[in-house]
């Protein structure tokens, strides 16, 4: 990150920390995919089961990681604020909370899993896929976590590429675990829908030897010394991250839980109607990478420009991602409009799933332009260091608004399923607006301040 005049300035800098995010979200969204197909090909039974195991630990995940991903805002404000030299102990204070998240979270899973999936009616083989799939990824969550710290340090300095080429060099290398570990190819035992856990905790390992050594090695990211130099564990500074990584989490866990949710209340359904909405809802995920990338580089640009105490800056770059989500959420909306069948078929050739999938993506299309623009608010609120009040807001625009609605419209009008996407419209709508509220509050009372000292 560094100071820009103008607009064009602005843009360059804002692409060029952009694009590699972008590129980067894309390819861990890639690794749950091919996750998926290729336990698909295993048979019926190996796919239900790794796909509850996501189910279940995917809104873990997203929550807990974005606890770690208080870790940007302080870094890119404390670059802004020329403060560098404070930077390796936050990050090494990260590291520790990171492994104590992990352990914790792991500890607790261990024994929680079995009680959880008995409340889930699935035939023996699909639980014991489910439970062994989420067992053998629990060997990479120390690692996934601490990889996660270190990525938020090396993004919010700018070094968006860095993580970018980690992300493309691992891939091929978790399908290469998953064709040996799923199919017992190349020496490895065959354990279908099992192996995708080992191939992906082992990816997660080979991802963080990958950032440890460039960030040992490549210049200007050695010169912070992460690694050199180890200090004690400071609670203190634990606490300071939690203070805005646990509502950064619970906000982020909010939204994606509400997902889940719906997924659950399509179990009501029929078979074709639950195989549409998982069709639907994984091609809108894949849409939701570029917002959610607005997202992460706006905590970057509004963190370093806040930091520096240039709030006029820092809003214009708020404007400037706001309307670029806002664009691309359009674009996407016609791609789903024009191309509903061609997507849905990439799913399905049963006529009958194909057309409740084009259905369903008629929804698509409004709750992710209503995502487009909640999206990136909350990156410029992560950016403000303005977690709490957006924490309230997510989980009334969520739970409190979206999935009642939801409930509502499926049971009590004649839009059944499709109630509960209407739902998502509603909530993500909801918080748009409050999010849209408080950063023009947040923003006006920055410069308020910044006039009167």
């Amino acid at each position: 990150m560094y100071e820009t005049k103008t607009l064009k300035e602005k843009i360059k800098l804002f692409s060029v920390i952009l694009i590699p995010i972008l590129i980067t979200q894309i390819g861990m969204y890639l690794m749950n995919f091919f996750d998926t197909i290729m336990a698909g090909q295993s048979g019926p039974d190996q796919l239900a089961g790794v796909a509850i195991g996501s189910s279940i630990w995917m809104p873990v995940f997203t929550g807990l990681n974005g606890i770690l991903m208080a870790i940007s805002p302080i870094v890119a404000q404390l670059k802004g604020a020329k403060k560098e030299n404070e930077i390796s102990y936050s990050v090494k204070q990260g590291i520790y909370l990171s492994i104590l998240l992990a352990g914790g979270i792991g500890t607790l899973g261990f024994f929680l899993l079995d009680p959880i999936l008995s409340l889930l009616d699935i035939t023996p083989e699909v639980r014991h896929v489910a439970k062994y799939y989420l067992l053998t990824l629990g060997i990479g969550i120390v690692p996934l976590f601490v990889f996660n710290i270190l990525r938020s340090f090396v993004d919010a300095l700018g070094q968006t590429k860095v993580s970018m080429a980690v992300i493309l060099m691992t891939l091929p290398i978790n399908v290469l675990f998953n064709y040996m570990f799923i199919f017992g190819r190349l020496g490895a035992p065959e354990l279908g829908g099992i192996g995708a856990g080992v191939a992906s905790a082992l990816t997660y390992w080979v991802s963080l030897v990958i950032l440890v050594t460039i960030i040992h090695k490549l210049r200007p990211l050695r010169t912070y010394k992460i690694f050199q130099s180890w200090i004690s564990p400071e609670w203190k500074e634990w606490w300071a991250q939690l203070k805005i990584g646990i509502p950064i989490g619970f906000a982020i866990f909010f939204e994606t839980s509400i997902f889940a949710a719906v997924t659950f209340f399509m179990t009501a359904y029929d078979t074709n109607t639950i195989a549409a909405h998982q069709a639907a809802i994984n091609f809108a995920s894949l849409l939701y990478m570029v917002p959610l990338s607005i997202a992460f580089a706006l905590t970057i640009a509004v963190g370093f420009e806040v930091g520096a105490e240039r709030h006029k800056e820092a809003r214009t770059y708020s404007y400037l991602g706001i309307a670029s989500a806002v664009m691309m959420s359009v674009f996407a909306g016609l791609i789903l409009f024009l191309f509903d069948d061609a997507i849905a078929r990439l799913y399905s050739t049963d006529e009958r799933v194909i057309e409740l999938t084009k259905n369903f993506i008629i929804y698509a299309i409004f709750f992710q332009l209503s995502d487009g623009f909640g999206a990136p608010l909350q990156g410029i609120l992560r950016g403000y260091k303005d977690v709490n009040i957006t924490l309230v807001m997510a989980f009334i625009s969520y739970w409190g608004i979206g999935l009642p609605s939801g409930y509502w419209l499926a049971n009590y009008t004649a839009l059944g399923p499709y109630g509960y996407w209407l739902s998502l419209t509603i909530g993500l709508t909801a918080g748009a607006i409050t999010l849209l509220i408080r950063m023009l509050y947040i923003q006006k009372r920055k410069t308020q301040t910044s006039t009167a000292s």
